[in-house]
């Protein structure tokens, strides 16, 4: 699960979920109250990935970055769905990528903003504050209501703490 490379180890904070079949190497920083379940893989080996609060890292996702060029930052509340791939990119608070999405290189996703499943975030792009972008490439689609960042966003974050509750005895 957990691997050291080239002289950096993971760090994790507390009450974190790491699930069997995960693989976290390298300069990897997990903070508190976060989970990162089957198949996901978070590869700190060319560069550094810091991971905020209350961060779910969903099935088969993967989180890597650029030797020498791109860190990954993903700030707290951030739900990343089933086979996302997060590469070189910043996500900021209260944020969720839908399942399948691609955000790559030099991406800047402001927070309280959603990208759709199946989204492909093209290198350089700049996600707007409360908005949702979507399509092959992510364009913004419409603004998120106050209702929508409770209902969606807060939501499946918080799940995410609850479910990865039932796993603390899971070997």
């Amino acid at each position: 699960m957990l691997h050291s490379l080239r002289g950096k180890t993971p760090q994790v904070g507390e009450n974190v979920f790491i699930a069997p079949t995960a693989t976290i190497v390298g300069d990897v920083t997990i903070g508190n109250d976060c989970s990162v379940w089957f198949n996901a893989v978070i590869r700190g080996d060319v560069n550094s990935i810091t991971i905020g609060n209350k961060v779910n890292i969903q099935d088969g996702v993967m989180v890597h970055c650029t030797y020498e060029k791109t860190k990954t930052v993903i700030g707290n509340n951030v739900s990343i769905g089933h086979r996302a791939i997060i590469h070189g990119c910043t996500i900021h608070d209260n944020v969720l990528i839908g399942m399948g999405a691609i955000v790559m290189d030099n991406c800047l996703i402001h927070s309280n903003s959603i990208i759709a499943a199946g989204a492909v975030v093209l290198e350089n792009t700049i996600v707007e504050e409360g908005a949702i972008y979507a399509g092959v490439p992510a364009k913004k689609v419409k603004e998120i209501s106050p209702d929508l960042i409770e209902q969606e966003i807060e939501r499946i974050a918080n799940n995410y703490v609850f479910y990865a509750d039932w796993y603390k005895d899971f070997k």
